[in-house]
């Protein structure tokens, strides 16, 4: 008995979202009645193409993390830099989108080991800086919008 009820619920279960989906015609009438079905973006919601650089200082070889498009690592030789376009749609720029480089470790002149210092230029603007060192974040990140 119990099967059979949870057979016939199910059988009315699909047979309402049946007649729940919409037939065509639903739309046209909608559409008549000054419903806006468009899509166009906005002005200001255009796509917008930036210019990222990414800078390491220091000397010698280092690992280098970073994040432009996708998340990327890199052994490299000091100084270093690294320049790409990264295109935002609208929606990317209403979140935002983060940009980021973690240097590895440098050799200082006292013999320590420290973070090397970076920078993150946009569209020609600096628009993050850090000295590395022993202390600090040791990284450079910013959100594009």
């Amino acid at each position: 008995m119990r099967r059979a009820t949870t057979i016939t619920a199910l059988i009315a279960a699909a047979g309402l979202m049946t007649a729940c989906g919409s037939s065509g015609g639903d739309k046209k009438e909608r559409a008549d009645k000054g419903t806006s079905t468009s899509s166009k973006p906005a002005a200001d919601g255009q796509d917008k193409t930036y210019e990222v650089t990414f800078k390491v200082g220091g000397e010698g070889k280092s690992s280098v993390y970073y994040n432009l498009d996708t998340n990327r690592s890199e052994q490299v030789t000091l100084p270093w830099k690294k320049s790409d376009k990264l295109t935002l749609n609208s929606t990317e720029r209403k979140v935002g989108i983060t940009v980021s480089i973690v240097p590895g470790p440098v050799k200082l002149s006292t013999g320590q080991y420290a973070a090397a210092p970076c920078s993150i230029t946009v569209d020609g603007k600096k628009v993050a800086e850090n000295p590395g060192g022993v202390d600090g974040k040791h990284m450079c990140e910013y959100t594009l919008r």
